[in-house]
């Protein structure tokens, strides 16, 4: 098992025990990192990787702390007890998310206002800006966010977040590994804005489809699951 994949294993184990509960701050750095058996540098990493699903919530100044677990984070605590490193897994995550985020998308033509429309372009216009495939990463959650808040219905907006945590390591592998996968997602959130913008919700929903399916068959064809 990896370092990172170690460290991240360890700490939700704290979670899980009970050793750690919602709301309470992770010991120092170097205390932890000692504890745990694990090198400062995989700590960081780990810390980085449950922060990116909301597990933890690094505070500038204060220090690292289990999340609240208020209720729209609810659903993100229950999926992270899944176990979402195994890649098998996260193609069971994509097929669910490919069923439901059309879906949102759809409703999102619909229901969403012109103001929501302006932030949703806003956050293409920020893709230009973000330095990393992290950073790119961050903004394609926010981006499906704000369209699943835009769908008008609360319960589908939860059901979709809580798939998010699982599949960002995916996305990230995804934007380092295959040639030209950033361009395509910019292209893509594009097009699904432009679908939104007009008020087409079948359109919207055809490019949400198209959108999470090429997802999900690179990662097929990476883990050589792809159908022959």
């Amino acid at each position: 098992m990896p370092v990172t994949d170690e460290a991240i294993d360890k700490i939700k184990g704290m979670i899980i025990s009970g050793e750690l509960a919602p709301g309470d701050r992770l010991p120092k750095e170097a205390e932890l990192a000692q504890r745990l058996g694990l090198s400062r540098s995989s700590l960081r990493e780990a810390v980085k990787a449950l922060c990116l699903i909301r597990v933890l919530d690094v505070r500038q100044g204060d220090g690292t702390y289990v999340t609240s677990l208020e209720p729209n984070l609810l659903l993100d605590a229950m999926t992270f007890v899944v176990d979402f490193h195994r890649d098998d897994t996260v193609l069971d995550f994509l097929a669910v998310r490919q069923i439901l985020e059309p879906a949102a998308t759809a409703q999102a033509a619909i229901h969403m206002t012109d103001a929501d429309l302006a932030e949703l372009r806003a956050l293409l216009d920020e893709v230009d800006d973000a330095p990393t495939v992290e950073a790119l990463v961050a903004n394609d959650l926010a981006f499906h966010r704000r369209i699943a808040e835009g769908s008008g219905n609360p319960v589908l907006c939860s059901l979709l977040d809580s798939l998010s945590g699982p599949t960002t390591r995916a996305r990230i592998w995804r934007g380092l590994t295959q040639e030209g996968a950033v361009e395509r997602t910019r292209e893509q959130h594009m097009a699904i804005y432009e679908a939104i913008a007009a008020r087409q919700p079948e359109l919207a929903r055809s490019w949400a489809t198209v959108h999470v399916a090429g997802v999900e068959q690179w990662l097929r064809n990476a883990l050589g699951t792809a159908e022959k």
